[in-house]
């Protein structure tokens, strides 16, 4: 009995983990702790303004070729009402050629905002585009109702 009993003092069934003052590895660490995180050049400083990402360019370029195309059927529908509203074809074709440059300006300046607000909305990129835009609608109405 007395045997039983001493085996069972022996091996508690778990273990606490010793106190370790020495490291288990005798050599010096070669990688500081910061070599696996990220880095910062300079801690707290914001990203440059112009840093614009390749997949943002691209799909606002995606998305403007699509709405040339649609901006395309735009025109010809647009072309094909004033004929039927007895506009001469040649002013007809005009305006929707001017409805179609209007809208691209504009979709233009969106799309631009859009993949990068910090840089391409300013004054200087904005406003030619949406003067420009504006001016052809304005046009394309007035050469439509000849």
């Amino acid at each position: 009995m007395q045997a039983q009993h001493s085996s069972a003092q022996t091996d508690p069934g778990f273990k606490l983990p010793a106190d370790k003052t020495a490291p288990d590895d005798p050599l010096p660490k070669t990688t500081p702790e910061t070599a696996t995180g990220p880095v910062e050049v300079m801690p707290g400083a914001k990203a440059p303004l112009t840093d614009t990402s390749t997949r943002d360019v691209a799909i606002g370029g995606a998305v403007f070729l699509v709405l040339l195309v649609v901006y395309f059927f735009v025109r010809n529908a647009f072309v094909h009402h004033l004929v039927v509203r007895r506009v001469a074809p040649s002013s007809a074709g005009s305006a929707g050629w001017l409805l179609f440059l209007g809208l691209s300006f504009l979709s233009a300046a969106v799309v631009l905002a859009m993949v990068n607000a910090n840089k391409y909305l300013s004054f200087a990129v904005t406003a030619p585009l949406v003067l420009v835009g504006l001016v052809a609608l304005v046009a394309a109405l007035f050469t439509g109702r000849r």
